[in-house]
């Protein structure tokens, strides 16, 4: 089960970053999160490339123009960013500091380089981060080419791609080995859980704590 029975105002919410190569899983899991966890909310990325058919202002991206997403950078405005393909990418850091801060969670898809400034940004307190292998390297190709969705070479490109981004397994803070996705998704749903009931995540023990403690001084205290 991924609820805790904890309320969300008596917590400090998380980051959870979920990063794989393409085709381990990462995708399929984000989703099923997000449905089914009404705690969680998908970070929402900046980007200077045009909003395409379909897409939604605030709910896919936030589109901004190049001087725009250059001045959120210098105004320390972007928890992390990246160029791609001549695009700029980023996540604004307001958004996500005012969620985590109301006890909600907030789940990014970046990789291990956004996942790298999160954990360098003055909000990594909250920071979660996990890292999906595939079973093996045969698996994942099969699994690219099941999806019928890419060329030879589309698939080549990402297989290439995924080298490289599995050479930073280490740097997560949790590594997981997608071979089945049902107990991958439970794994994932008990490191969230017990990463919410941590002490630092928990404001309101504070005050019970001294509720109890008082308790004790009425009861047992000298007469």
């Amino acid at each position: 089960m991924l609820m805790s029975p904890m309320p969300v105002a008596t917590r400090q919410g998380l980051m959870v970053v979920l990063s794989s190569p393409s085709g381990a899983g990462k995708s399929t899991i984000s989703r099923r999160l997000l449905a089914e966890d009404a705690r969680f909310t998908l970070s929402v990325s900046a980007t200077t490339r045009p909003a395409r058919e379909g897409e939604v202002e605030g709910q896919h991206y936030f589109f901004v123009d190049d001087q725009a997403f250059d001045r959120m950078i210098v105004d320390d405005e972007m928890l992390e960013h990246a160029e791609v393909f001549g695009n700029k990418y980023g996540t604004p850091r307001r958004p996500v500091a005012d969620a985590i801060g109301a006890g909600r969670d907030v789940l990014f898809d970046v990789d291990w380089q956004g996942a790298r400034q999160l954990e360098q940004s003055t909000l990594n307190a909250a920071l979660v981060t996990i890292f999906l292998l595939p079973p093996s390297i045969e698996e994942l190709e099969r699994r690219l080419r099941a999806r019928a969705q890419d060329s030879d070479a589309v698939i080549a490109r990402r297989m290439a791609k995924a080298e490289d981004e599995i050479s930073h397994w280490a740097e997560y803070q949790y590594v997981l080995i997608n071979d089945d996705l049902a107990t991958c998704f439970s794994q994932v749903g008990t490191i969230i859980a017990a990463e919410r009931q941590r002490r630092l995540r928990q404001p309101g023990l504070q005050s019970h704590v001294a509720m109890l403690n008082e308790e004790f001084r009425r009861r047992f205290g000298e007469e």
